[in-house]
């Protein structure tokens, strides 16, 4: 089972803190990575963290999105500060390899 949650609404320049929380899997052994769809176009891959921390990010986002994990809590992170209208989408997470997915998070962002 995997379970987002953290969205909202929010103005222009704050921030939020998406929480995906895993369960059912040997969460710590799994690449976990987050994505974003946008009202009408497709969804598209903004950060993932390897099982060994490691993060990376789609360049649109670089230097406002930070992605982490907690391993004893099965769950990973996506912290998106500046928020900008252009961020507006329903979030998901997914474990690489494993097949569950979540219903998303929506953040919506006004100017």
């Amino acid at each position: 089972q995997l379970v987002e949650s953290g969205g909202g609404l929010v103005q222009a320049g704050g921030s939020l803190r998406l929480s995906c929380v895993v369960s059912k899997i040997i969460f710590s052994t799994k690449t976990v990575a987050w994505f974003r769809q946008a009202p009408g176009k497709q969804r598209e891959l903004v950060a993932s963290i390897s099982s060994g921390g490691t993060a990376d990010y789609a360049d649109s986002v670089k230097g406002r999105y930070t992605i982490s994990r907690d391993n004893s809590k099965s769950t990973a992170y996506l912290q998106i500060g500046s928020l900008k209208p252009d961020d507006t989408g329903v979030y998901y997470c997914k474990v690489v390899g494993w097949p569950a997915t979540g219903q998303g998070t929506q953040v919506t962002v006004s100017s």
